[in-house]
């Protein structure tokens, strides 16, 4: 996969960033976020470097997919498919993303409240 060494999301797929992984394919990965907001707060993220929502193109609507697959699938083995969670695609600065990588935030555990920020 595309790769780039000053991100901090490349560098944990590569592994050269320890973290908590719940979920990997041969797309997507998914860890703990280490500042969670909730009881269940996951980062699913492509193994393919895309800066944001708006750099995807044809090619990576795969990709999408996947992050999707992986947020049901942890769902699941979280246990809080049935109670309910959040998952939240932030893009850019005033959107929210800290981290030039597109990801999912897959957040559960506890009551959501809306608006969310």
């Amino acid at each position: 996969m595309v790769q780039d060494p000053s991100c901090l999301f490349c560098k944990i797929v590569e592994r050269k960033i320890p973290s908590t992984v719940v979920y990997e394919t041969d797309d997507a990965l998914a860890f703990r976020d280490i500042h969670p907001q909730a009881p269940v707060h996951i980062v699913i993220v492509p193994k393919k470097h895309i800066p944001t929502i708006t750099d995807v193109t044809l090619p990576d609507l795969h990709l999408i997919n996947a992050l999707f697959v992986a947020g049901n699938r942890i769902v699941e083995e979280e246990q809080i498919r049935d109670k309910g969670f959040r998952l939240v695609m932030n893009c850019r600065r005033d959107g929210g993303q800290t981290v030039d990588h597109l990801h999912l935030h897959l957040l559960g555990g506890r009551q959501m409240h809306w608006p969310p920020g």
